[in-house]
């Protein structure tokens, strides 16, 4: 009887002794395959918000700045630009903006939380093309009805100066106003709008 005491206690130490480097095992190699799915520094530094500095940009003026991969336009517009807006009212598909894509605080006439300054995701909404800031009026190329915007040179879609797509193009929505939000007077934080109201 003592050796079937003295098996039973070996088997149970062997069975807790096995189980605890089992589960071992498991943990080194689970923490590589979930570390794995995280995203790497790269990743989230290529989805991480970026400051525009605007303080030398000057009237009718547009920079770039790269977000995600992707330009995102930052125009200063005049108050002639700003007037060429509403005045297009009837020429472009959605003027209030109701099937486009941007923040409730974008959702308004000139599609921006300042008037002047107008910030956009500068890929067409067609098949992804990147249209021309053409600023200029009635250019030969355009015609003279052309008032400012922004021209897609791949299918011909156009679009105003609020990013507003003209009625009858290929582009099926206006340009994307994607979340931001002022540091203060001369810049400007993309992908991250905070509490802007």
């Amino acid at each position: 009887m003592s050796g079937d005491t003295a098996n039973s206690g070996r088997r149970r130490f062997l069975t807790l002794a096995t189980t605890v480097v089992g589960a071992v095992g498991v943990g080194f190699t689970l923490v590589p395959f979930v570390s794995s799915m995280q995203p790497s520094a790269k990743a989230r530094a290529a989805g991480a918000p970026v400051r525009a500095d605007i303080s030398k940009l000057g009237p009718g003026q547009m920079i770039r700045v790269k977000w995600r991969g992707k330009p995102v336009w930052i125009v200063k517009r005049t108050d002639a630009m700003l007037e060429t807006v509403t005045e297009l009212d009837g020429e472009v598909s959605d003027p209030s903006s109701e099937k486009s894509d941007q923040p409730d605080y974008a959702r308004n006439e000139y599609r921006s939380i300042k008037p002047d300054i107008l910030v956009l995701v500068g890929i067409c909404t067609h098949l992804g093309c990147s249209p021309t800031f053409r600023p200029d009026v009635s250019p030969v190329d355009l015609g003279k009805d052309w008032k400012g915007g922004f021209f897609c040179p791949c299918h011909g879609s156009r679009f105003d100066l609020a990013g507003r797509v003209y009625a009858g193009v290929p582009a099926p929505t206006n340009l994307p106003v994607p979340p931001h939000r002022f540091l203060g007077d001369n810049e400007i934080l993309i992908g991250d709008d905070g509490e802007v109201a």
